[in-house]
């Protein structure tokens, strides 16, 4: 999609988001999806949209930032998943399961566990090692897309109006320092 033809430059899209935004007092808005149905109890993932300038026009930023840490939980339990479909090969993930599929739980028991084995051995190798990082997405649907992953405990009201104060005015860096978690044990 090109930037001319898209409806998060539409001055009478920013106009109302900005009105939005005055009401809710903040630079900011809650985007409301499947993902983000709850902004009073949000942890470690939000969809917030808000007004900035692009490439010298005013434009709608769809943003989803999340922390490092569910980034990290996510790309650890891919890794795990792969490396058990290979010892695993009539394993099919859940994502991929459709009617034709026939249950296997005993297989599918087995699998987890392994899953969960291969989490701990390579959060204790620390195998995996990520950092900050800003995605942005011109050829959003709308407005212009941006990804945002942080390292912070939670992403709450706080710590989405500094991102949104710091990209408004320039001063947004990220922390290029590799990290790497260890799952909380469960009591």
């Amino acid at each position: 999609m090109s930037l001319k033809s898209n409806p998060g430059l539409d001055p009478k899209e920013i106009e109302q988001l900005k009105k939005e935004c005055k009401e809710a007092g903040k630079k900011f808005v809650y985007f409301e999806d499947e993902l983000n149905d709850e902004p009073d109890n949000v942890e470690e993932f939000v969809h917030v949209q808000f007004v900035g300038e692009y490439k010298g026009q005013e434009a709608i930023f769809d943003a989803v930032i999340y922390s490092l840490r569910l980034h990290y939980n996510s790309i650890v339990y891919e890794t795990a998943e792969r490396q058990a479909m290979k010892s695993f090969p009539l394993y099919v993930p859940v994502e991929n399961r459709d009617e034709t599929y026939t249950s296997n739980e005993a297989m599918d028991e087995e699998v987890e566990l392994f899953i969960t084995e291969l989490i701990e051995e390579i959060e204790e190798n620390e195998e995996i090692k990520l950092s900050e990082h800003l995605e942005i997405d011109e050829d959003f649907e709308f407005g212009i897309g941006l990804e945002v992953c942080l390292n912070v405990d939670e992403v709450n009201d706080k710590v989405v109006t500094k991102f949104v104060d710091d990209y408004l005015s320039g001063n947004f860096k990220l922390n290029p320092t590799l990290f790497s978690f260890k799952t909380e044990a469960e009591d």
